[in-house]
């Protein structure tokens, strides 16, 4: 089982400057930032849910979307992020690893006495950033060093290939 990751959307959103800079609306700012988890998911091999606050609409239900790979969860009416993301910290097993996006002081001090790791969201935008970076050029360096396959065999291999398409053997 893959270790587990919970954000705290909105409040990562509240820490990331992209949505200020680009004057995005709270929509774009969802949709960017769930595109940008789902990028780093890809490359650090959690499950992840990014849970927004269904707390202040009329919504009776809550709502769960697949979008990019990455499980998306609106709460209901009258339910916040934090009891989500703490209802799912108590239901993971013990020996998953689970760790919690949010700089909320409370809710990294309530999930983190109930087994979970805890992250700011400001850590956590500089991680995918850093991860982003690293599967970047790790994607570089495959890609040099993969090659053709002709250019991986061993020197004495080639001359007998290359003597075969002369005609020579």
């Amino acid at each position: 089982m893959k270790p587990l990751l919970l954000v705290d959307g909105y409040n990562v959103i509240g820490a990331w400057n992209v949505p200020r800079e680009e004057h995005l609306t709270i929509e774009q700012a969802r949709e960017r930032l769930v595109h940008l988890i789902a990028d780093y998911a890809g490359y650090s091999g959690e499950e992840v849910v990014v849970v927004f606050d269904g707390h202040y609409t009329d919504r009776p239900t809550r709502s769960h979307v697949m979008m990019h790979g990455v499980e998306v969860v609106f709460t209901r009416h009258a339910e916040s992020a934090d009891n989500y993301i703490e209802a799912a910290c108590d239901a993971a097993p013990k020996w998953r690893r689970v760790r919690v996006a949010t700089s909320d002081a409370v809710e990294q001090t309530v999930t983190l006495g109930r087994g979970a790791e805890r992250i700011s969201s400001r850590e956590f935008l500089i991680e995918i950033t850093q991860t982003r970076q690293t599967g970047r050029v790790r994607m570089r360096e495959e890609k040099v060093s993969r090659g053709d396959i002709f250019s991986r065999l061993p020197p004495h291999q080639r001359e007998i290939f290359e003597r075969m398409r002369r005609g020579e053997e």
